[in-house]
């Protein structure tokens, strides 16, 4: 049935929860079981990056992406925004793409998760918002799941949150500044919005499980 996702969760070594929780080890093919409609796959860069320099992930991790696992016939995908647009990925591809960690967390109240996984899964085939605006036809990675994740009276089950493009010490990273004044446009610092790491923080997940990828060779 998933022979293909079988083999590649056979190459990958779990690990015991390295970002804080206390969740048990668990076998190759447990992990692959383990997920669940709408949990939310959460990539660890191995370096920092624009986006990490700026946001805060779980346990200081260097979250960068995150993506919404969905489960279509026989087939175990991730509904994500990417530089191509929202789109569904095979979760072997999914993985290939990251040489780091990943983990998967899960709201610990599951009730409204089918329905926020139904909205999300109207914005296929939207564009990718390349400038993280709040209110534009466009989506990226955890604008995918604060928008569309709501609870049983219709409320955001993840508050918007002012966006972040400064370092520690408050001040507007150079990049960031160059890259919306190439556009001619001003940072959008404090604008509602949300960032992986901060999604990742939220105490309304928990963390199921995370594994570390091996480099894949294509």
């Amino acid at each position: 049935m998933f022979s293909t996702i079988s083999y590649l969760f056979s190459l990958l070594v779990l690990l015991v929860v390295s970002l804080g929780a206390s969740a048990q080890p668990v076998s190759c093919t447990d992990g692959l079981s383990l997920l669940r409609e709408g949990d939310l796959l959460f990539c660890v860069s191995a370096d920092d990056n624009n986006i990490t320099r700026v946001t805060q992930g779980l346990h200081g991790a260097r979250i960068d992406h995150v993506g919404i696992v969905h489960f279509r016939s026989d087939s175990l995908l991730v509904l994500e925004a990417v530089h191509q647009g929202v789109v569904l990925t095979p979760i072997d591809s999914f993985l290939k793409r990251r040489d780091s960690l990943v983990f998967a967390s899960r709201l610990r109240d599951t009730t409204s998760v089918h329905r926020s996984v139904a909205r999300a899964l109207r914005y296929l085939g939207c564009p990718y918002d390349f400038f993280f605006m709040p209110d534009d036809s466009a989506m990226y990675c955890s604008e995918l799941v604060q928008k569309n994740y709501l609870d049983a009276q219709g409320n955001p089950i993840f508050p918007p949150i002012p966006m972040s493009f400064h370092d520690e010490s408050g001040v507007i990273t150079p990049y960031w500044r160059d890259y919306y004044g190439r556009h001619g446009l001003a940072v959008p610092e404090g604008t509602p919005g949300s960032n992986p790491g901060q999604l990742s923080r939220s105490s309304l997940l928990e963390i199921v499980f995370d594994f570390r990828l091996p480099v894949i060779a294509e």
